[in-house]
């Protein structure tokens, strides 16, 4: 069995009593940073019994066959990130595709979300929401990135590293707004952890305000976009229906363009179109 571990984000102390059993009992341990795996197992007094084999970005492709080896041997092996599930913008999504393929069963102990945890202390709606991951490095690709996203309306979540918070959060305003609402979150769950809500060019004023500038881990929460404030009569919906379907679109087609083109609910653009 591939065992999918959650880790703390912050604190050792919320680790899982699970996953200390699994972290003392598991034949295989795979871990992205076998320094960091030892010393969670030392903070959670734990003896990690088994073998370690460390698994990271640089060498999940040739570690992948290895560890699928084991597990079709019969050895249970237990995958662990720096912090949080691993696949999640980490190691792990290589190996779970190769353990299904093999035949593998595959399971997960839940823990600490750096995403989840962040959503819910930004004040932003959670009810629907998007992670993006982290932001393209280069300028262009960046931009792109982000226009892409420029008329999401679910909350998103990204991750990024202390150094380009400021360049991200920048372009950022660039692309989406300066005042779109958002909150940096930094060393969640940990003695210095911070979240700073305000408008997009606000933040970057206040990562420019830091003396020693952003430390620790970051997590970026950024608002949608506004739903368009589109105001039309049954009339006019059925009116502009009409003109798509004069341009050759179905029926069902004119409609869903106009539903996106609106934001209006499907149900009044149907009704408007059939009355």
């Amino acid at each position: 069995m591939l065992i999918l571990a959650g880790t703390p984000i912050g604190r050792a102390d919320d680790a899982s009593p699970r996953l200390r059993e699994l972290l003392g009992s598991a034949p295989v341990v795979a871990a992205e940073d076998t320094r960091r795996l030892k010393r969670l197992a030392a903070d959670l007094d734990v003896q990690v019994t088994g073998r370690i084999v460390s698994y990271f970005e640089g060498n999940e492709r040739e570690r992948t066959p290895e560890l699928v080896a084991a597990l079709v041997d019969g050895d249970d092996v237990l995958l662990v990130t720096d912090a949080g599930m691993p696949s999640v913008s980490d190691p792990g999504y290589r190996l779970v595709d190769a353990a299904l393929a093999a035949g593998v069963v595959v399971t997960a102990v839940p823990g600490p979300s750096a995403v989840l945890t962040a959503l819910a202390l930004s004040g932003l709606p959670v009810d629907r929401f998007t992670f993006e991951g982290f932001v393209p490095r280069k300028q262009g690709e960046r931009l792109r990135a982000l226009q892409s996203l420029a008329d999401e309306r679910r909350t998103m979540v990204f991750f990024e590293s202390p150094h380009r918070t400021r360049t991200t959060l920048a372009a950022m305003a660039q692309v989406l707004g300066h005042d779109r609402p958002a909150a940096l979150c930094r060393e969640l769950t940990k003695t210095y952890e911070e979240v700073v809500r305000d408008g997009l060019a606000a933040l970057v004023d206040w990562v420019d305000a830091q003396e020693h500038g952003v430390r620790g881990e970051v997590t970026l929460v950024v608002a949608g976009a506004e739903d368009p404030a589109v105001e039309l009569d049954a009339d006019a919906i059925r009116a502009r229906v009409r003109a798509v379907e004069a341009e050759g679109a179905s029926r069902k087609d004119a409609i869903a363009q106009v539903v996106a083109e609106t934001g209006l609910r499907k149900r009044v653009v149907y009704e408007a179109a059939h009355s």
